[in-house]
């Protein structure tokens, strides 16, 4: 260390949006972290050295000369589940959920809503996590309620939450049914809605045949391991050259080719696409919105969103919630008609959690 250590780090700096001399300033940075953890033997690194250490590694690298030069998108960085984004919490991690970005957790809030409008609905689970898939926090929320026994009959979720395995695995583990619109297909034909789409095929498990909207049948019938769980069925160039609604099925020189789930999953995924038409579907999924009002009221009431978390493991109590994104499932036990949203008793959870 050095007297101008003293300048640079004798108290914290908070640095502007739009710095002098940034890359000189994160070089000096890099290269004075990089001396220090030199000079610290490793025997003697507590968890605070560990995570400079971490944060000098994803961020710097040696170059042939050995000398410290900041990371490039070329050189490799770790991925957003491994990257530490602040020194004050190693846990946190930067999320996205559409077009909002922040660093820290996710919350994960399950409420009932009974069929007496007086009954207040309370909190079943809520849980602090890391941020990763929302179809991840599924199993532990449906294992944590089971524990509880406070499964519900439907569990009414964002789409966010669904796949056509947590379907089956729900039904298969907890006789619970999932509602929620599965994640519909990525292929141009269901973007654009102007081609024939998986749905438009005949597939035929017994024979191992899938039929087009023009008849024609495929030829070849494959698993392959690197598309697992998925079947693939391929036409043939003779097939698709001369149909006249090639334009409509695919593109380029190649041939058609469907993958789709197993015969379990499939026959699952497509009874879940035709009930999102159904009438009655659409009024007992619209009851999940009432989530939102137990959410607003952690955000607003409890600054949910801003609250600081001690430390250790992200705990499932309200003060833990930091930096909260719009992550939630509502359980069901039966309605069918539109009517006010009964209040959370914030209290109730809270005496629940304490007894």
């Amino acid at each position: 260390m050095d007297a101008e250590w003293a300048t640079r780090y004798g108290r914290a700096v908070r640095l502007p949006s739009q710095p002098t001399h940034p890359a000189t300033r994160l070089k000096q940075a890099g290269a004075d972290a990089h001396k220090l953890l030199q000079r610290l033997p490793p025997h003697q690194r507590g968890p605070r050295a560990e995570a400079l250490r971490q944060i000098v590694v994803q961020n710097f690298l040696l170059d042939a000369r050995d000398r410290l030069r900041p990371r490039t998108e070329k050189d490799g960085q770790p991925k957003g589940a491994l990257r530490i984004v602040t020194p004050y919490d190693r846990d946190a991690r930067r999320a996205i959920r559409g077009n909002t970005r922040w660093s820290g957790y996710l919350v994960h809030v399950t409420e009932t809503c009974g069929t007496d409008d007086a009954q207040a609905n309370l909190i079943t689970d809520i849980a602090t996590t890391k941020p990763t898939r929302d179809t991840e926090a599924l199993p532990g929320i449906h294992t944590r309620l089971r524990h509880r026994q406070l499964l519900p009959r439907q569990h009414l979720l964002d789409g966010g939450y669904l796949s056509v395995a947590l379907l089956h695995r729900s039904l298969r583990d907890h006789e619970v049914e999932l509602v929620g619109p599965v994640k519909a297909s990525g292929a141009w034909q269901s973007k654009e809605q102007s081609g024939f789409t998986r749905d438009d095929f005949s597939i035929d498990f017994d024979q191992r045949q899938v039929t087009c909207p023009n008849g024609e049948t495929s030829h070849i019938w494959l698993e392959p391991p690197a598309m697992a769980p998925y079947t693939v069925a391929r036409f043939r160039p003779h097939q698709c050259n001369p149909c006249p609604g090639r334009s409509a099925c695919t593109r380029g020189t190649a041939a058609r080719t469907v993958n789709f789930l197993p015969r379990p999953l499939h026959e699952l995924q497509a009874r879940n696409r035709t009930d999102q038409q159904d009438t009655q579907w659409k009024r007992l999924y619209a009851t999940r919105s009432g989530i939102e009002g137990t959410i607003c009221e952690f955000t607003n009431g409890h600054q949910a969103r801003r609250s600081r978390r001690p430390g250790g493991a992200p705990k499932a109590q309200p003060r833990g919630l930091a930096s909260t994104a719009r992550s939630f499932g509502v359980n069901r036990s039966s309605t069918n008609r539109f009517r006010s949203r009964a209040s959370t008793s914030m209290v109730a959870t809270v005496s629940r959690k304490v007894a």
